[in-house]
């Protein structure tokens, strides 16, 4: 009997040809759709090719049909609300600049996903991520970057346990973006062409601070821009309009570039410096998650630290603290290391090691 993987599909091109493909290999196939919007709600992240609007459903069961595969649409908004808006609202309250796509793909994409598919008899679920899931002669399993470097997706994809790895696929990992298209086009995918999803699909403007204050009810206070020192500024807006970093939309006339170095939650103040003051050589982070190794034991471990999606990495030390958390020393300073971010450690090979939230 052929093994059945549910497939979840976005209406995307990299979701459909991962149905494709894995047809093509053999695989009973079964696409869904995660529905993880509100009803009302429909139009508001259609404006930039959000994976969760109406015409995501409509192009993927255009693809199912092409496909000639059982289609379904699946609820998870009780999910999506908990696990990824609810976290994004909160580390904005705590001065984090969260990463809600690390959430959704762990706790919903595959926790939720995975035990429902399971549960109809599944034996995997895929997705069209940029990436490679690799069993290795340790017993672990692990992700390994995609063969096209430039729409590599581990970064998002650390937080995955064992369990949820030993039941994925993804098949779209081993080809460049032109190539997925291709493949598409041969195969009459009605999406071949279709642009990609940009932003975080919940915040269709990208005014984060709008969002928060619709989802709480509740404006954030002013405060105070200060030195490191305390020297006061000038006022801010509120800090869920600032993130590690930042440079526009200050509104200080300083002579001079000047950035967020620091976020202070329980003084309401965000703290403004010199460029030089937003690099670091170290960080220390919680909540790990070990992928190709069990943990990391007593002796330093070498790998290569990303410190958001948009880093290359840099080489780095990491050493474990008996608190269960990480501290990671960088060979050379790095920019903007921002807690709420994920650090993902990867081997020479790509392969990742584990990671842990920015604290």
């Amino acid at each position: 009997m052929n093994k059945k993987v549910v497939v979840g599909m976005s209406g995307g091109v990299d979701s459909s040809v991962a149905a494709y493909l894995l047809k093509e290999q053999g695989y009973d196939v079964i696409g869904v759709t995660m529905q993880i919007w509100e009803q009302g709600d429909t139009c508001k992240v259609e404006r930039k090719g959000g994976c969760c609007g109406v015409s995501a459903v409509e192009d993927a069961r255009r693809v199912a049909d092409v496909l000639g595969i059982p289609y379904y649409v699946m609820n998870f908004r009780k999910e999506f609300q908990e696990k990824v808006i609810d976290y994004f609202v909160s580390s904005y309250l705590k001065g984090q600049t969260p990463n809600p796509c690390i959430a959704c793909n762990r706790y919903v994409k595959w926790e939720s996903m995975l035990t429902r598919s399971l549960e109809i008899g599944a034996d995997y679920i895929a997705t069209g991520h940029y990436a490679r899931v690799v069993h290795l002669d340790n017993g672990r399993y692990t992700l390994q970057t995609a063969k096209a470097l430039e729409k590599d997706q581990t970064y998002a994809l650390y937080n995955l346990t064992q369990h949820q790895l030993s039941h994925t696929l993804m098949p779209d990992g081993i080809y460049a973006k032109p190539k997925i298209r291709e493949i598409a086009e041969q195969a009459g995918l009605p999406v071949a062409h279709k642009p990609d999803s940009q932003d975080i699909c919940f915040v269709d403007d990208g005014d984060y601070a709008s969002f928060i204050e619709k989802e709480t009810g509740e404006k954030l206070p002013e405060g105070n821009f200060v030195t490191k020192d305390g020297e006061i500024l000038g006022r801010h807006k509120g800090i869920d309009h600032y993130t590690i970093g930042q440079r526009k939309g200050l509104g200080l006339a300083m002579g001079h570039p000047v950035f967020v170095t620091a976020i202070r939650p329980e003084t309401n103040e965000v703290v403004i410096g010199e460029e030089t003051d937003v690099f670091s050589s170290s960080l220390k982070a919680g909540q790990v998650n070990w992928m190709a190794i069990e943990d990391i034991g007593d002796k330093p471990l070498r790998a290569v630290g990303k410190i958001r999606y948009s880093h290359k990495g840099a080489p780095c030390t990491v050493y474990a603290d008996k608190d269960g958390c990480i501290r990671v020393e960088f060979d050379r300073p790095v920019r903007a290391v921002t807690p709420g971010q994920a650090v993902v450690l990867y081997d020479e090979d790509g392969l990742i090691l584990g990671g842990g939230t920015i604290l």
